[in-house]
This record gives structure tokens, sequence and C-alpha cells, in this order.
């Protein structure tokens, strides 16, 4: 499971980068994005990337992955999203005060997820219950 923090210029970017993530990310949300205070994300980015950062930011989620930190920071690398996206692993010192301060903080407005419900594909030539095929490519999981 790994921790995803987004900061960006307004919520119209931040609902992009969330749907780049699922759709060319192929990441699994498992928590609803929450929003967080902005100067906390931009303090946490700097310290994390020990440097000042050039822009600051007006908004900023953080949320849940099914996916582990390695393969979330691999698939993020791939894609392009409008607004900066950081995986924030357990070993920095404000992990904990992230955890926390979602804990504490508002859903984000309005946002729902573009992926299936089911396990994938359904065979039709089967007959009984499991008559779902497994398909690791689909962009679907199971809530």
């Amino acid at each position: 499971m790994a921790l995803i923090l987004i900061r960006g210029e307004n919520n119209t970017k931040l609902f992009n980068a969330i749907s780049d993530i699922e759709r060319h990310g192929n990441l699994n949300i498992i928590s609803q994005p929450k929003q967080i205070d902005a100067g906390f994300a931009d303090a946490l980015v700097e310290s994390i990337l020990n440097s000042k950062l050039k822009t600051k930011s007006n908004v900023a989620i953080a949320f849940f992955v099914k996916e582990d930190t390695t393969l979330s920071i691999m698939q993020i690398k791939k894609i392009h999203p409008p607004a900066h996206v950081v995986v924030v692993s357990d070993e920095y010192e404000w992990y904990d005060k992230l955890e926390d301060l979602l804990e504490e903080s508002q859903p984000f407005q309005s946002y729902k997820t573009n992926k299936a419900k089911n396990d994938g594909l359904i065979d039709y030539t089967i007959k009984g219950k499991d008559r779902f095929i497994k398909n690791e490519k689909l962009n679907s999981y199971i809530k």
C-alpha cells in the first residue's frame, strides 16, 4: 500500500491527475482522496526533495493505492499528469503526520472512480456463478 500526494494549481488539474494515475498508471485507489492543506503539502515535498519549490500549490490531496511504493513510483514515472504527484514512503518522517491528517481531512468533492467494479470480462459460455475472466490488463478491481 502506497500513499500518494498530489499538489497543483486547481481542482481540475487534481481530477485529471487522479484519472491519469488510474487509467494510464494502472494503480488502484483504495481510499477516498482527501483534501490536504496546500502549505503542509508544499513543506512535505520540500523536505522530501531537500530543496525549495519553484512554485507553491493552491490545492492538494492525498490517498492510498493498493500497489506498493516501488511499483507506484515506477508507474507514475511512465505518465505525465498535469499536477505534481509524489509517492510518500513510510521511511519519511512526515509520513505519520500525513497519515494522521488524512483521518481528519474532508473528502475531495465530486470524485468518482472510472474503474469497473467487477473482476473483468464476463464469459457467457460458462454456466454457473463464477463467470468472470481475470484480466490483469483491464483497469478493474473489486471494492
